[in-house]
């Protein structure tokens, strides 16, 4: 059996610890007057022997190290871990102090005790209170209180690297043993090169920048390794405000960074706080942290005069994220790349979302050849490779439409399309146009990157769309459309929840949805967008100034997100021309004429609606939208259901007559007019 080299440390270092605290119980021995047994005198040649043998120092003797302990010090410490963990050293403190019961240690027994005495080991700034290596009693006077080991400290001299109690819950151990990407592998090389140029001083603060978080915390990590660091993460949302609360954290975590050799990760990329005090809180904590600390951003951030190393983090370009999703796929994808095109082309995926994906896709697919096997010979058999010619599995795109929903749950509304092509009904020339639309989307990374034109400046590259006309008139069904014919998700967008009378939070919100969309490009729908980006009013004081700053950073989001970015409006003339002139696409709906009406009862009804007598020329005659043909087609369908009889132009009339009065007007004798 081989035993691994942690274990061989354990043991030696068990031993050492063993042996030092017998040194500690030799000393209490001779101040109590006991003999104690002379075969285990130890020395401290002995224990000089055993360090020395060892690969690695003990862990007494590192932090000793750490925490710059004197002579003194450390024998204190062995002393308080030693009524831990030695039974005779806890009877020895009870018989020098007169009292069985007193089985701990104190200051006052230590400095009576051990050589090398002095009164600044129990200083409130000695390394021992300083770190909290050392929990001092309130009972009995600071040199009668008892003294007791911190826990997280003897489990360290035991070996251990728990994390401690008091951190679990703020943070959390940060991991990645797979291989980064090339480009990413450059920045952790950088990364790790700062930081060895700096040795002994505080390293710089690194500042990542980017919507990428598991990219981000998998470059810090593998930057982290590299020097032989581990790294836990802290979001910056649980730092405590007041200040007596921060300053204890902050001693907790320098304590446990060095005893676990680690650094931290603050996150970012969750925060959403105007409350100045958290502000300041986060400000000295990173002033005064006095170890290495890396922060998770999404945009770059100034922390006064602080050396501050900043990298851009994107995600993998597009060749890396062609291989990636190669390598994991394999034959399954098509030779001429076409299938990866379509999921480079569409999902701007990190390396951990592609990888699993593609675990998720091959295990999914196996499970479907199994059963396909099963049902074709009624016993299992070896499962195939699918055929390395064909087309991308529907299951593979699914799965990667899955893992790009956004967390959009407060600002959006997500919308399940299921209009086709063959409900909308609508002038030819737009019908052409929204097919063009789909070309855009479906084809855009050859444009852009096969074909160059993204080299050219990244503005403009983004398809954006305006739909005006009336309510009703077949906008949001458009955009379904579109979405089920791209198999993409749709998002509508609450414009009451993304404006804000605060300055500044309207483009927080719009960099919510926007960050939280690109990963997948969904379709984004910003119903009824003249409430939001009408014309830009003269600036005549500071709120007209910030209402153009958020009109300008829409336009600049829509034109860099590599989605679809679809607004709505009933008043095309409201919109500044300023703005339309960054649209791609403008499609006028217009209101239908009565052929377009006729047309659109013909395919109101579902094919399974069972019609009885149902005159769409007469139908035609009411002069609706789409939008109230569907209303009222829905309503009839559930008087005709209560009467278990087949759609009727009588139910249909009942319920024409319900749409009219929410417009508060009456159907004309000309629009019925034979309708039963």
């Amino acid at each position: 059996m081989i035993v691994s080299t942690l274990d061989h440390w354990l043991k030696a270092n068990q031993s050492y610890l063993m042996a030092a605290l017998a040194e500690v119980r030799q000393m209490l021995e001779q101040r109590a007057g006991s003999s104690g047994d002379r075969s285990e005198t130890v020395t401290s040649k002995d224990l000089e022997a055993m360090a020395a043998a060892m690969k690695v120092a003990p862990a007494v003797e590192t932090l000793c190290q750490l925490f710059n302990l004197s002579p003194f010090e450390r024998q204190v410490l062995l002393l308080c871990a030693g009524v831990e963990l030695d039974g005779e050293i806890a009877k020895l403190c009870g018989q020098i102090q007169g009292d069985n019961r007193k089985n701990y240690t104190t200051f006052s027994l230590a400095l009576a005790a051990l050589p090398n005495s002095h009164w600044s080991a129990i200083y409130p700034a000695s390394p021992l209170r300083h770190w909290s290596l050392l929990e001092l009693g309130n009972s009995d006077g600071i040199t009668r209180s008892p003294l007791r080991i911190d826990e997280r400290v003897l489990h360290y001299l035991t070996g251990g690297q728990d994390l401690d109690e008091r951190l679990v819950g703020l943070v959390r151990s940060v991991s990645f043993s797979g291989e980064l990407v090339p480009s990413h592998q450059v920045l952790a090389e950088r990364l790790a090169a700062n930081w060895s140029r700096q040795p002994n001083q505080r390293l710089a603060i690194v500042q990542l920048c980017g919507t990428d978080k598991e990219s981000q915390r998998a470059l810090a990590s593998a930057a982290c390794s590299l020097l032989g660091f581990k790294l836990h993460a802290m979001s910056a949302r649980l730092l405590p405000a007041e200040a007596r609360e921060l300053e204890a954290l902050m001693r907790l975590w320098e304590r446990e960074a060095a005893l676990s050799n680690s650094l931290l990760l603050l996150d970012f990329q969750e925060l959403n706080t105007s409350d100045a005090a958290r502000q300041d809180a986060i400000q000295r904590f990173i002033e005064d942290l006095r170890v290495g600390l890396i922060l998770s951003t999404r945009e770059r951030r100034t922390w006064g005069e602080l050396p501050t190393l900043t990298l851009e983090v994107p995600p993998p370009t597009t060749e890396e994220q062609y291989e990636l999703w190669h390598r994991g796929l394999g034959q399954v994808m098509e030779s001429s790349n076409g299938s990866v095109s379509a999921l480079v082309g569409q999902y701007n995926f990190n390396s951990s979302t592609i990888h699993a994906v593609c675990a998720e896709a091959l295990g999914r697919l196996a499970e479907e050849r199994i059963r396909e096997g099963e049902r074709e010979t009624g016993r299992r058999r070896e499962v195939s490779i699918p055929n390395p010619q064909s087309p991308i599995p529907n299951l593979v795109w699914d799965i990667c439409r899955s893992q790009s929903c956004p967390r959009l749950e407060d600002l959006a509304q997500r919308i399940k399309p299921a209009a086709i092509w063959d409900e909308l009904v609508l002038p030819p020339m737009q019908q052409q146009i929204l097919k063009e639309i789909a070309v855009h989307v479906r084809q855009r990374l050859t444009v852009y990157e096969t074909w160059g034109f993204a080299s050219k400046g990244a503005r403009g590259l983004g398809i954006s769309a305006l739909f005006s006309g009336l309510s009703g008139t077949g906008k949001t069904m458009a955009a379904e459309v579109l979405a089920n014919e791209l198999r993409l998700e749709l998002y509508r967008i609450d414009l009451s929840s993304v404006v804000s009378k605060y300055i500044g939070e309207t483009e927080k919100n719009l960099r919510r949805v926007f960050d939280a969309a690109e990963q997948g490009g969904a379709i984004l729908l910003f119903d009824e967008a003249d409430a939001l980006f009408g014309k830009r009013s003269e600036v005549k004081d500071s709120h007209d100034r910030y209402a153009n700053i958020e009109v300008s950073y829409l336009l600049q989001r829509m034109e860099a997100y590599r989605g679809l970015a679809i607004l709505t409006t009933n008043l095309k003339n409201a919109l500044d021309t300023a703005f339309m002139r960054r649209l791609r696409f403008i499609v006028q709906f217009p209101f239908p004429d009565a052929a377009q009406r006729a047309e659109i009862w013909r395919r109101i009804f579902p094919a399974n609606t069972p019609t009885e007598g149902l005159d769409v020329e007469k139908l035609a005659r009411l002069n609706i939208a789409g939008g109230n043909i569907r209303n009222i087609a829905l309503y009839a369908a559930f008087l005709a259901a209560e009467a278990k009889e087949s759609v009727k132009m009588s139910h249909l009339l009942r319920s024409a007559q319900v749409e009219f009065v929410k417009f508060e007007k009456s159907l004309t004798e000309a629009e019925v007019r034979g309708w039963v």
